[in-house]
């Protein structure tokens, strides 16, 4: 049943992303797989820090593996910044907005976390 679970998250994760996708689109830069990781590391942030210990791991597993999986891309990340690399775009801005970003999104979730805590 856990799998099952996992795979329904992953597969809605990866619907929003998508959508952001669709939604963000147009522009050189790629802002939809920058924020869909930033928000991803956010929520992993704070689902870990409140909802392990308080959460059963059959509600956490298929949120973290599943469904912000699904919403969250390295791959991407990595061809876009590559790509990025040989058209003389701002791939050292993206690459250290994303690295940084997203360690700080994730403290910042885990203080969120604790908070809520």
């Amino acid at each position: 049943m856990q799998f099952m679970w996992i795979a329904l998250g992953g597969g809605v994760g990866s619907l929003i992303r998508y959508i952001v996708g669709l939604a963000l689109d147009g522009t050189r830069f790629p802002w939809a797989t920058l924020f869909v990781n930033l928000i991803g590391a956010f929520a992993i942030g704070v689902l870990f820090t409140f909802g392990l210990g308080r959460l059963p791991t059959t509600v956490v597993t298929p949120l973290a593996v599943g469904l912000l999986g699904g919403l969250t891309t390295f791959s991407s990340f990595a061809w876009e910044s590559l790509t990025m690399v040989g058209t003389g775009s701002s791939a050292a801005l993206y690459i250290v907005v994303t690295v940084v970003g997203g360690l700080s999104a994730a403290w910042f979730g885990r203080v969120v976390g604790v908070v809520l805590s």
